[in-house]
């Protein structure tokens, strides 16, 4: 593991100035002024560089192994298809020869346009119905192809390859795993009754306020889909909500009915929604995981891996098992 992990951070060790502006030069046909700025990113790594007519670009390069490079092409369709059909997202550029992503599998890098503008972190009536109208455009689109190199939002797929990850990880002490691998396998074995007959489609997959960016004067731009998934359409729905799905009946009425101007909502699923925060809470333990692996160092957050940590990360799956059980009081 050891080599692997200095493998992956020597990757990025010549990614200075001279070697990203030229790259980014070369690939688009353009010349660059000397900003260069790196921007915060646990995964990859991002820059914010510049054209000579001042046109901002963001160069966005990949971390080996986190995604194939068909997977990150099928982001890169999934973001071209939507913004054929004019959907306010922020697609990547085709280089000079008409690809949108350049490199090799050990370094592949895109370019986006730079897009400014803030976020709000609680929305009112006209924006829940705007946020509605949005992902029903966005779902709309998604559900015309799929994503065939993408994970698929569903216990028995992305949930289990999960646990058999942090099963074998070494920042997993061995004493905490049985009872782990007991919360997870409980979780996986009461939810997955609830995905049958559910549709999925080419989804968001990590729709929260910070990801909702509004620009005055224009609608909101909805950015980042690095972790894009095959899912059921309420996943972008849920971390929108200001909290529990029966303290949140007036969002959800008003995003519903923006929602269906343009595309047919399941109310069933809405009953997903807390599995789906299981869920969120496995995914994250493994992708906090997986940094820790990988380079031997990085920590998304503070205390990971400790004993205190897996104790709190079981009780909260504990009792978020208890939620699915009983259920929404509606």
């Amino acid at each position: 593991m050891e080599n692997n992990v200095q493998q992956k951070k020597g990757v990025f060790d010549d990614l200075g100035p001279d070697r990203v502006l030229g790259l980014v030069e070369d690939g688009l046909g353009v010349r660059c002024t000397n900003l260069f700025r790196p921007l915060t990113s646990y995964i990859n790594r991002v820059y914010e560089i510049e054209q000579e007519d001042g046109t901002g670009l963001i160069a966005k390069f990949y971390r080996p192994g986190r995604w194939s490079k068909d997977g990150i092409l099928d982001e890169h369709t999934f973001l071209l298809d939507l913004a054929e059909q004019e959907v306010p997202v922020i697609a990547p550029f085709r280089f000079q020869d008409g690809t949108t992503l350049a490199g090799s599998e050990s370094l592949l890098f895109a370019v986006f346009p730079k897009c400014g503008g803030r976020s709000f972190d609680e929305y009112n009536d006209d924006q829940w119905l705007e946020l509605g109208r949005l992902l029903g455009r966005v779902h709309n689109v998604g559900a015309t192809k799929k994503a065939e190199h993408r994970i698929s939002m569903h216990p028995e797929d992305s949930v289990r390859s999960q646990l058999h990850y942090l099963m074998a990880a070494h920042c997993v002490p061995e004493d905490f795993k049985p009872q782990l691998q007991k919360a997870i396998e409980q979780i996986i074995e009461e939810v997955t009754p609830l995905f049958s007959s559910i549709e999925q489609i080419r989804i968001h997959g990590d729709c929260h306020f910070a990801n909702m960016i509004y620009r005055p004067g224009e609608s909101f731009f909805i950015i980042d889909f690095d972790d894009m998934a095959m899912g059921p359409p309420v996943q972008d729905v849920w971390m929108l909500l200001p909290g529990e799905l029966d303290n949140s009946f007036v969002e959800i009425d008003f995003f519903l009915e923006g929602y269906e101007t343009f595309r047919p909502f399941d109310r069933r699923t809405l009953r997903l929604i807390e599995p789906l925060r299981a869920m969120r809470f496995i995914h994250y333990m493994a992708w906090c995981a997986h940094q820790v692996e990988e380079d031997g160092g990085t920590r998304a957050i503070d205390g990971f891996g400790s004993g205190e940590y897996w104790q709190s990360e079981i009780r909260d799956l504990e009792d978020q098992l208890i939620r699915i059980r009983e259920g929404s009081l509606t």
